[in-house]
């Protein structure tokens, strides 16, 4: 199962469902216009092993150890309470878990590179890799 933490209007959601056949992929966020906008976009595209969950990310409605995968993009950055945000990421993440951060050029949020190693430094994620660029990116982290 897979969490992506503020989908938006579900951009990126049909994707990844799509690439889940078997499994199922959660959309949780603060939202609910957004949530709404997802599931029209999702229904629309006949996707349908989606679950979407209202609320915040210091008290995530889900179980420990439930999510192969969390995942967000250009999202981190629009958070206040970050640490409360990933010490809930870490209780739902499975261990061995990846947590994937992408954030994008054009973003006034977007957090760079460095910031976020620094923000997942002592928290249980160990940096495991970086994909593309400085200026748009992906870097997973896996749950120790």
């Amino acid at each position: 199962m897979e969490l992506e933490v503020g989908p938006g209007p579900g951009y990126f959601s049909a994707r990844v469902a799509q690439a889940l056949p078997q499994g199922k992929l959660f959309l949780a966020d603060i939202q609910q216009e957004m949530l709404d906008y997802a599931k029209k976009r999702l229904t629309r595209e006949n996707i349908n092993n989606v679950e979407y969950r209202l609320c915040n990310g210091t008290s995530l409605p889900f179980s420990d150890n439930i999510f192969d995968v969390i995942f967000m993009v250009t999202v981190l950055g629009e958070i206040e309470n970050k640490q409360e945000y990933i010490k809930e990421f870490k209780r739902v993440l499975r261990p061995n878990g990846i947590l994937s951060i992408s954030e994008q050029a054009g973003d006034p949020d977007k957090m760079n590179i460095n910031e976020i190693g620094e923000l997942l430094k002592n928290t249980g994620f160990k940096k495991e890799k970086i994909y593309g660029t400085n200026n748009n990116f992906t870097i997973n982290f896996r749950k120790e």
